[in-house]
């Protein structure tokens, strides 16, 4: 079994800063860690693996700086990934359907069995990666799973429905699949795997193709935190038309 986990480098929320022109977060002091949906595809990935015991291979695979990336890949290693690859770009990317592009003409030649990776990144939150990958490539897909087993060449997928409900879906492979957060338990790193993941092979890839963004952000600001109060008075008719105006002219949520 041959599974890949897509990883993202995410800026640490403690101490973000938008840039001068508004475009994107100033990431200069930034320290980046490891998408946290992403951890729990990582370690659904290495239990898998663990559980088939029979030369199962394990890859991990971020795109970005060099820098984060290495941190990313390096944390996904020591965890007990076998190999890991990074695609540079320092290119912000902001389009879903250009990452799912990008990633599927880097990993195409590998022919994985599985891609897993989490059911969002913090920053963007898109959702998307998955299964556009899947399409792109030509697999089955499935979001949000709770739960995973496979069975020969097929996985059993839980999916996680609306108001609590779950359903399982018997999927062939190759398959690509979101992972929801909380089905297991994310490992540490040990002094170990830390040890062993300098070892460990790391392939370096770089964009061949040009990839034209069709959505992204136009301006990035913080949220003006403010309160304003207005007490309207006057007879029943006068508060009614008031409340009326309020809502079709100034919050335009009637018309």
């Amino acid at each position: 079994m041959k599974i890949a986990v897509l990883t993202k480098a995410i800026p640490k929320v403690d101490s973000l800063k938008i840039n001068s022109s508004e475009t994107w977060i100033d990431d200069s002091n930034v320290k980046f860690v490891m998408n946290e949906h992403d951890t729990y595809a990582l370690e659904e990935a290495l239990l898998i693996k663990e559980e088939l015991d029979n030369n199962s291979e394990v890859v991990a695979i971020t795109m970005g700086a060099q820098k984060s990336s290495n941190q990313i890949i390096s944390e996904a290693l020591a965890k007990g990934a076998d190999r890991g690859i990074i695609i540079e770009n320092d290119t912000k990317i902001t389009d879903p359907l250009v990452f799912a592009k990008i990633f599927s003409e880097q990993i195409r030649e590998e022919k994985f069995d599985l891609i897993f990776c989490g059911l969002a990144s913090y920053d963007l939150g898109s959702g998307q990666t998955s299964v556009l990958i899947g399409e792109i490539l030509g697999m089955t897909t499935a979001t949000f799973a709770i739960g995973t087993k496979i069975e020969s060449n097929h996985i059993k997928v839980k999916k996680e429905l609306e108001s609590g409900y779950s359903q399982w879906i018997r999927m062939s492979l190759p398959a690509s699949i979101s992972i929801q957060s909380g089905l297991n338990n994310p490992r540490y790193p040990s002094l170990k795997g830390i040890m062993s993941a300098k070892s460990k092979e790391v392939k370096v890839k770089t964009i061949d193709s040009n990839f034209s963004e069709m959505q992204g952000f136009t301006k990035f600001f913080v949220p003006k935190n403010e309160k304003q109060t207005e007490y309207i008075e006057g007879d029943v008719e006068d508060v009614s038309n008031k409340i009326i105006d309020i809502l079709k002219n100034e919050l335009k949520l009637i018309t």
